[in-house]
């Protein structure tokens, strides 16, 4: 199967990234990853709107300046990572590391209805995967949202985990 992705002007695009065979690398590796991050947008122009960061995967949705640059973006994260990792790793056939999955997901944000479930779901990911509010997780912009008003610091209850309940972004 091909899969085309679609390039929209000023889209909101959510991603999701996952290491080779759920390796629990992220959390013991924040900094390189921050810092993957950071590099990234030194060299494509993005805004980070929201993130998440897992032990084995991360969700995050962007806004680059230039559509075609979101596939670049999440090359760069993902090189950058792999090269300054302290952790021994092996080659493919095509020269990759048994770092990250080859491939990754991508959704195009289709509205504001469609932006704030996802803002739900990234925020949502300690719970869903650790039962642990979003608000005593590190690895997530939660607490930004909470500080601009958009999320109580008691999110994340019985009715809104149903709500997010079924969305499915892995």
């Amino acid at each position: 199967m091909n899969y085309k992705r679609i390039f929209v002007p000023n889209a909101y695009i959510f991603i999701t990234l996952v290491t080779y065979n759920r390796k629990q690398i992220l959390i013991d590796n924040i900094d390189v990853l921050r810092n993957s991050i950071k590099n990234s947008k030194q060299k494509y122009n993005y805004e980070l709107i929201a993130i998440v960061v897992n032990y084995d995967h991360m969700h995050f949705i962007i806004n680059p300046n230039n559509i075609d640059d979101y596939p670049k973006i999440i090359a760069e994260i993902k090189r950058y990572f792999t090269k300054h990792i302290n952790l021994k790793y092996t080659l493919n056939d095509n020269k990759e590391a048994d770092i990250w999955q080859r491939r990754y997901w991508e959704h195009t944000i289709i509205d504001e209805e469609d932006l704030y479930r996802h803002l739900d779901y990234i925020h949502y990911n300690p719970m869903k995967h650790y039962n642990i509010a979003p608000k005593d997780w590190e690895y997530s912009s939660f607490k930004k949202f909470v500080e601009k008003g958009y999320y109580e610091l008691s999110w994340c209850n019985f009715e809104d985990k149903h709500k997010i309940l079924n969305m499915d972004c892995e």
